[in-house]
């Protein structure tokens, strides 16, 4: 499929709005990306024209977005980009949306604290173990999750060791 991704950095413009519906679970918002410019004889940074976007998150990544995400934070929004115009008031209007595939804090702009979420279903025809959604990631949507014996996650402790070994 020839669908066209962009990557956006913006700041949340208005609340994360969630909603179930037949196609599964969906979460928009606006998404406000003002383009910045040093203005080299005021010597300042000036703005430029603000760009407003709709984005539509779906499924987990819906869920986790409105869970994580309030107005005015930066956020990082990589998906499809999808083009469409509609009459409102007699008037052709254009919009624009993204179809987000990835969403993340602007970590340029501020920290942020990561928490992996557990998952509470499980793959078709996958049998959950014992002890399954309780905060575990043995069955996670990417795949099955790899979680050794003692219940240490694996990369974390090998990137651990990639950062502590001399």
């Amino acid at each position: 499929m020839n669908d066209t991704t962009v990557t956006l950095v913006g700041n949340v413009a208005t609340a994360v709005e969630y909603r179930e519906t037949v196609a599964g679970a969906v979460a928009r918002f606006r998404f406000a990306v003002t383009a910045r410019r040093w203005d080299r004889e005021r010597v300042v940074w000036t703005d430029g024209p603000t760009s407003f976007y709709t984005v539509s998150a779906w499924r987990s990544l819906g869920a986790n977005l409105a869970a994580s995400v309030s107005v005015g934070e930066p956020l990082v929004v990589h998906g499809r980009l999808k083009v469409r115009e509609d009459e409102r008031d007699g008037q052709r209007k254009t919009f624009v949306d993204i179809d987000a595939l990835a969403v993340g804090h602007d970590l340029t702009r501020g920290t942020s604290a990561f928490r992996r979420a557990a998952r509470t279903e499980t793959r078709p025809g996958a049998q959950a173990p014992p002890g399954a959604g309780e905060g575990d990631l043995t069955d996670r949507e990417e795949g099955p999750g790899l979680v050794a014996a003692d219940g240490k996650d694996p990369w974390t402790a090998a990137a651990h060791q990639l950062v502590t070994v001399p």
